[in-house]
């Protein structure tokens, strides 16, 4: 799923409708969606609330809607976070605290204890110890903040981070979409998260270990066209890479045994 589809998504609870998903907070180590920031409109004064993936039934396309498991009184009276600041891992505990959620952060998994953020669902049984004030950063950084970063291949900048490709399952970015237009008028490629070797944030930039050749003989994005797995394979085929969904198969079965 393109993230843009996200953006004016109608996010609707057990008992009505809330507002729109402005845009979306995502773990910049491990670049889960964390938070969906939604704009409240008249109905809170445009106040801007977090909703968690962990929250989500379902998602209509279609209809441009999001079904969650929360009610309009919920959300009314969840933490007040603003998210023109920093949100910080204190922060975060207050808010999973008043849904009654497990924290995601230190397990072994892309959602903690779970893969999936549905995982995380089921209300805590016992309480789990606070958060210290000395924490450490909770790594958030908002996708509108993200979006126009230069991008560097290993030889030299390539153009700049355009948007993301969302798995819809484990909510977490699958692909940055880059453009490289002022090279190559017109051409997208799609990248993974996990070829990247670092983000300078001070200086807006994302480097990649990949060589500006291999991206500009790279297969093509066409924006809003269905990412297919034969795609994915002549993707991860033309890099050099193993594909995630063979490490994703290796990770269930190490779950599965106990190993991890």
């Amino acid at each position: 799923m393109n993230a843009a589809q996200l953006k004016g998504l109608t996010v609707r609870t057990t008992d009505g409708e809330i507002g729109s998903v402005e845009q979306f907070y995502f773990d910049d180590e491990t670049w889960a969606l964390r938070y969906l920031i939604v704009d409240t409109g008249g109905w809170l004064g445009g106040r801007r609330v977090l909703i968690s993936p962990i929250s989500v039934i379902s998602a209509d396309w279609q209809a441009r809607r999001l079904d969650v498991a929360l009610t309009k009184s919920q959300v009314e009276n969840s933490p007040d976070i603003n998210t023109q600041l920093p949100v910080s891992r204190q922060n975060e505990a207050e808010y999973m605290g008043y849904y009654g959620y497990p924290y995601y952060w230190g397990g072994p998994n892309l959602w903690g204890t779970e893969l999936y953020p549905a995982g995380l669902a089921v209300p805590m049984a016992v309480p789990v110890a606070p958060v210290q004030k000395q924490s450490v950063d909770s790594h958030l950084r908002s996708s509108d903040e993200v979006t126009g970063y230069h991008m560097e291949a290993s030889d030299g900048e390539i153009g700049h981070l355009d948007g993301f490709i969302l798995d819809e399952e484990a909510w977490s970015v699958r692909y940055i979409e880059v453009a490289t237009r002022n090279w190559w008028p017109g051409k997208k490629v799609l990248l993974s998260p996990g070829w990247i070797e670092k983000v300078s944030w001070p200086e807006s930039r994302v480097y990649v270990g990949v060589s500006r050749e291999a991206i500009i003989n790279g297969p093509e994005y066409t924006a809003g066209t269905p990412i297919t797995r034969d795609y994915e394979r002549r993707l991860y085929f033309h890099y050099g890479r193993p594909p995630y969904w063979a490490l994703d198969a290796e990770q269930k079965d190490a779950v599965a045994l106990g190993g991890i």
